[in-house]
């Protein structure tokens, strides 16, 4: 039996993906999730997917963090990532990171189930003419290996670092103290290898999508 997990917050194209799948094989279990947090437990509670099928732009997902976080906790697990921003440098950073195939959300369901097959056959799957175009990214490998670090709560922080929020604003948006901010802080900056805020920032800067 296949096993799948959808990991996707819009029901409706989580149901495309499942129109998708079902005729592609006899037997298949699929599973949905519609964030980090719940996609990680389903990773947790379920070591036999056969593949993941993981949205970019979740909730707790920006800067390729739930790429990057499956990616590095779950090795063993293939992943395609389905998304609507389809640049390039998207999809160059997407590979770099690990996954096996990046499915446009705009691609028809024939070509989603395409995908699926090259990728299920052990094949990295992209879109048409874009096979030439993608090359690894060193750095950006290497500052995900940093920011796979961070736990989705020191991530969080370290977004609202990026968007200019001060400790006591980030305390009342997390509902956490302002003394859990500072050592949520100095967790980051240890794990990311920088000392100040500004240094953090630019960091994950390099993770943005465009």
């Amino acid at each position: 039996m296949a096993k799948f997990l959808i990991a996707d917050d819009h029901p409706l194209y989580r149901e495309a993906l499942k129109s998708a799948l079902r005729p592609l094989f006899e037997n298949v279990e699929i599973i949905q999730s519609d964030g980090l947090v719940s996609t990680l437990e389903a990773l947790q509670q379920n070591s036999d997917f056969d593949l993941v099928l993981l949205d970019l732009n979740m909730p707790g997902c920006d800067n390729f963090y739930g790429l990057i976080r499956v990616s590095q906790d779950f090795p063993h697990v293939p992943v395609a990532v389905v998304s609507a921003s389809d640049s390039v440098e998207v999809v160059s950073k997407v590979m770099s990171l690990g996954a096996k195939g990046f499915i446009p959300k705009a691609a028809p369901t024939q070509t989603i189930a395409d995908a699926l097959k090259q990728i299920m056959d052990g094949n990295n799957w992209l879109p048409e003419g874009m096979e030439t175009s993608i090359e690894d990214d060193a750095p950006v490998i290497n500052i995900a290996k940093l920011v796979g670090e961070l736990t989705p709560k020191q991530f969080q922080v370290l977004k609202l670092l990026q968007n200019g929020l001060l400790n006591k604003q980030i305390a009342f948006d997390l509902n956490i103290t302002e003394a859990t901010v500072k050592a949520h802080i100095s967790a980051v900056f240890r794990k990311l290898n920088v000392n100040t805020r500004t240094q953090a920032v630019l960091l994950l800067k390099n993770l943005d999508t465009p």
